[in-house]
């Protein structure tokens, strides 16, 4: 990401409250049912989230041939410990299923072995992927979350003079910081698990991918905005999204 590690905490949260704003209707869409600040065993003080994804007519055409509809209604947490993050997802409907997402943030250019310090059992059986948010996909995941057709080897930040990204722009951009992320899925179901998880991984690069164009294609909406601004506009957000859905307004509070 063409930007510091200071710079890409309040462009993420800009990113996330804008595409929930954008997602979420009368129907569909995502629900918060708490946004708080945490002491934490493992993460110590962080900003918690409980929420809750409506996705139901984003569900592939194979996986409602032998589920109903509320399948991709999923229950996300989440510890923010900036620059250390986690994020669990589960389905009430595959009680069985979990998918976890931890990611470290770093001020490089996407370079660093092994962040996570997995074993070797685990570097053996990893599987690493690059994204690079000057590319754009077109595959089914692409289109069901939503593409940014930004181009951006054409753009030029009015606000910051950063742009355009040309090959090789991680390696000539200054500031530049890398998002490592380890995915886990697991669906032990017989018959279609393997198709479930792939199905799940290749969504989440899909959502990777668009998210981390946004932050930067929005970059002359957040840049400026202060840690103290964009929680405030986190809580409107909060109420307006469940406002929008027709849920009861949980309180929410944060720390800085």
């Amino acid at each position: 990401m063409p930007m510091s590690l200071e710079e890409y905490q309040i462009a993420q949260m800009y990113m996330v409250m804008k595409m929930q704003q954008q997602s979420t209707s009368s129907t569909e869409g995502v629900e918060v049912l708490e946004n708080r600040p945490l002491e934490d065993d493992v993460f110590g003080k962080c900003q918690y989230t409980s929420k809750v994804y409506r996705l139901q007519s984003k569900a592939p055409t194979w996986l409602t041939t032998f589920a109903p509809a509320d399948a991709l209604i999923m229950q996300e947490e989440a510890w923010n410990a900036y620059p250390r993050c986690k994020t669990v997802i589960k389905c009430p409907y595959f009680t069985k299923f979990s998918l976890t997402v931890e990611t470290i943030h770093r001020a490089d250019n996407g370079q660093s072995e092994n962040v996570h310090g997995l074993t070797k059992e685990q570097l053996a059986v990893r599987q690493v992927e690059y994204i690079d948010i000057a590319s754009a996909e077109t595959d089914y995941w692409s289109y069901a979350i939503g593409s940014n057709s930004m181009d951006f080897s054409n753009f030029k930040s009015v606000r910051t003079g950063r742009g355009p990204l040309l090959d090789g722009w991680q390696d000539r951009c200054k500031p530049v910081m890398t998002a490592y992320k380890l995915v886990t899925v697991d669906a032990p179901y017989w018959g279609f698990g393997y198709r479930l998880e792939q199905a799940l991984l290749a969504g989440e690069r899909a959502l990777f991918l668009e998210s981390h164009r946004n932050c930067f294609g929005w970059i002359d909406d957040w840049f400026g905005i202060t840690m103290q601004q964009i929680r405030e506009l986190e809580l409107q957000s909060d109420f307006s999204l469940n406002k929008k859905i027709g849920m009861p307004t949980v309180m929410t509070t944060s720390e800085d």
